[in-house]
């Protein structure tokens, strides 16, 4: 039987709030999922949640019956524990607004390299400190949608790397990111590791020799793309098999990181 919940100093919302922060995620290695169609896709792909939070009133107007339903088995069953809070405690809870009434708590993704259980020949897309998390659920959005093998999230040396846990990937991802393989490590690993594996490494470069159009995309493959504000880290333009650039004709001098990657994925699928 769900739990009612209906002062904003409970400590349980005092955790989910407090989970609004990377330093507080890592901490506790949990992190929020949120929405009507983040939390299906969590749940379809079998992540089971620590706790999951619900609040009827804001819910009553989504289509929730299935979710709902599933939520009170697993508490019936004692694998997740179910709250049902008032408007004023999920406000509290909330990151957005109109998120539709459901929050679940999962713990972190596994996502190390050897984890990506990958066919002969991968498609992988490498992203290096991506400023904006928001920018990487958008890639793994495009991933998923085109069908790339994989997704990993890399950080140059002293840099901390994109929070994949961060409410905003989630989001910005649809939910995808629990159906997208999904990698974290340094760059220098993850250049160690493509190598290893036979994996050419295509850097996309605004100073690059090749347009993408012209390049041979077929074959395991890793695209792989910087910031917009700084690019990619030496390391990966010295270790580069291809070095692409996307013509641009206009006065921008770069365009988004997630409109990039999708063009050159789709440039790799339509070759393949």
């Amino acid at each position: 039987m769900p739990t009612p919940i209906s002062s904003v100093h409970s400590p349980h919302i005092k955790q989910v709030a407090s989970l609004h922060k990377r330093s507080e995620r890592q901490r506790l290695q949990l992190f929020l999922v949120e929405g009507v169609r983040e939390v299906r896709r969590a749940l379809a792909a079998g992540h089971l949640p620590a706790t999951a939070y619900l609040c009827p009133q804001v819910a009553a107007g989504s289509d929730l019956h299935d979710v709902i339903a599933l939520l009170e088995h697993l508490d019936r069953s004692g694998r997740t524990r179910l709250f049902t809070v008032t408007p004023e405690v999920y406000e509290k809870m909330a990151v957005r607004e109109e998120s539709g009434g459901v929050i679940l708590l999962l713990p972190y993704l596994q996502t190390t390299l050897d984890a990506l259980a990958l066919p002969p020949a991968p498609l992988l897309a490498v992203v290096e400190d991506a400023e904006k998390p928001g920018n990487l659920g958008a890639i793994l959005r495009t991933a998923d949608a085109a069908g790339v093998h994989g997704v990993i999230a890399c950080a140059s040396e002293g840099a901390g790397g994109t929070d994949v846990h961060n409410p905003n990937t989630v989001r910005a991802s649809l939910g995808t990111i629990f159906h997208v393989p999904l990698a974290e490590a340094s760059s220098a690993e993850t250049i160690g590791w493509l190598r290893s594996r036979g994996i050419r490494i295509a850097a996309a470069t605004p100073e690059g020799a090749t347009r993408y159009t012209d390049a041979d995309l077929r074959g395991p493959l890793a695209v792989v793309l910087g910031s917009e504000a700084h690019g990619l880290s030496a390391g990966w333009l010295q270790a580069a098999d291809l070095r692409l650039f996307i013509p641009m004709h206009g006065q921008a001098d770069s365009l988004n990181l997630a409109a990039s990657a999708a063009i050159l994925l789709y440039e790799a699928v339509r070759q393949r």
